[in-house]
């Protein structure tokens, strides 16, 4: 894994729940773990990894993602098993 993914990963898991994940960053991730990822309507994207597709607002006007979606990011991640 690339430095970068990994250190966006370092920052899905840290506790308490980061503000600071830029949005384009977790892409980047998904598609490295093998993820495709689709537009749809507005700012909605889809994220199809593991076999399972999840629906997540790309955030806006600012580039970070805000802290529920990291946290559901986090969990849908560790429950495919993937860790930093």
């Amino acid at each position: 894994m690339k430095r970068a993914n990994a250190k966006t990963l370092d920052l899905i898991f840290a506790r308490p729940v980061s503000a600071n994940v830029r949005w384009k960053d977790i892409e980047a991730l998904f598609i490295e773990l093998g993820g495709k990822i689709t537009q749809r309507e507005g700012s909605r994207v889809a994220v199809v990894l593991f076999g399972q597709v999840q629906v997540y607002h790309r955030p806006h006007p600012q580039p970070t993602t805000d802290k529920g979606a990291v946290a559901s990011i986090r969990k849908w991640l560790e429950s495919n098993g993937v860790k930093p």
